[in-house]
């Protein structure tokens, strides 16, 4: 499977790289309020979820995933087991976030995350989705956190035989963990090792599920993804099949002595982190775009003059003057609240109640602070395009 780093282009990779650093780590300041870049976050989780899934030819909706986080699942066999993959995914990766907070060194690249990932996310599946389907439909039961032991055909890529796999991932780990890649490399070695994680595609079913998880926590340890505000699978889907077009041409053994000095193509290697790369810079500055306080304020604001129409016009610029501040704060106390509406306590006590019943805002106690709310009802006004409808 070598090369694992591509030297074509290393250059345009390297710049690209450095765009990405700052980018992200300029997204992770947009939004002040750690408590509102949590619950921010936390949307972007579900969209993670989304976008992967859709890559996979399923599609749920942000409603759905809500209801399947609350464990209400849908009677439509189909609709309940893509809701069931969704939930796994979100519930694998808070806690892949968790366990990298409290495990600074572990290891990320090793083939024992990896295997973690996988039997995490299929140990919280029902019975029912733990079994796979061969191309002649016999179906088998997936080895959870276990490579394969039966030969695959993947898209005309034949990978490794399955008694190879072990030798494999543990030349992945070793190589890719060393500290031989300089952190200035780390993106374009995670990159690289997206693909040839696709490549040796370790395990019976659930391997690009299992490499987009395994990418998001690479980036994390790269201290590169902004707290979680931005997701590489939105980029990947809306982008799908010159996804698998470049992790194709990856695939391909080297097409000339003028590429590369391994058993596959080092330009089709580099093609695809430069695509992988390149998905993150757009993905990094489409969230840039969705979190800028004024427009993302403004938008909250003619959130409520489409929904509210009823509503008289101050009590939707009121109530709109108190979501931008819990926005910005995160948090905010009653008195604070009315205070920035401009009106008397019990005009305040009115709009804090309007906005309450109607999910805007929520509270942990009849006296507590107030949050803003981010769920699939005002999803499409505050973000548009966060969730595209994209064929499956």
């Amino acid at each position: 499977m070598e090369p694992l780093l591509p030297e074509s282009r290393r250059h345009e990779l390297a710049e690209l790289s450095v765009e990405v650093i700052g980018r992200s780590q300029a997204l992770a300041q947009m939004v002040p309020s750690l408590v509102s870049r949590q619950r921010i976050a936390s949307l972007v989780h579900g969209m993670n979820s989304y976008y992967s899934n859709l890559i996979e030819g399923h599609k749920t909706f942000p409603r759905e995933i809500e209801q399947a986080l609350r464990n209400d699942f849908s009677d439509n066999a189909d609709k309940r087991a893509n809701q069931h993959l969704s939930a796994s995914h979100i519930a694998v990766e808070q806690l892949m976030r968790s366990r990298l907070e409290q495990e600074p060194e572990l290891c990320v690249q090793s083939p024992e995350f990896i295997c973690w990932l996988h039997r995490e996310f299929y140990n919280r599946l029902p019975e029912e989705l733990r079994f796979g389907e061969r191309r002649n439909g016999a179906k088998y039961r997936i080895g959870i956190g276990e490579f394969r032991d039966f030969e695959v055909d993947v898209g005309g890529h034949q990978p490794p035989h399955s008694q190879a796999l072990a030798g494999f991932m543990e030349r992945f780990g070793g190589f890719y963990s060393s500290n031989r890649i300089l952190a200035t490399n780390q993106l374009i070695a995670l990159a690289a090792a997206h693909q040839r994680l696709a490549w040796i595609h370790p395990f019976g079913d659930g391997n690009g599920r299992v490499a987009r998880l395994h990418s998001q926590a690479w980036l994390i340890r790269c201290g590169a993804d902004s707290g979680g505000l931005w997701t590489i699978s939105r980029g990947l889907a809306r982008q799908r099949e010159e996804y698998y077009r470049h992790l194709s041409a990856a695939d391909q053994g080297r097409q000339s002595d003028f590429d590369g000095r391994g058993n596959l193509s080092d330009k089709g290697l580099a093609g695809f982190c430069v695509f992988f790369v390149r998905s993150m810079l757009d993905q990094i500055d489409f969230m840039a775009s969705l979190l800028e306080l004024k427009t993302l304020a403004a938008r909250m604001q003619a959130h409520l003059h489409v929904t509210y129409p009823h509503w008289s016009l101050k009590e939707r610029e009121q109530t709109g003057h108190i979501l931008k501040a819990a926005l910005v704060d995160g948090e905010i106390d009653r008195g604070t609240a009315t205070r920035v509406a401009g009106v008397s306590p019990a005009t305040g006590s009115k709009l804090i109640r309007k906005a309450l019943q109607e999910g805007l805002l929520s509270t942990p106690s009849p006296k507590g602070l107030l949050s803003p709310v981010f769920d699939s009802k005002v999803l499409e006004s505050y973000f548009p395009k966060l969730y595209q409808d994209l064929p499956v």
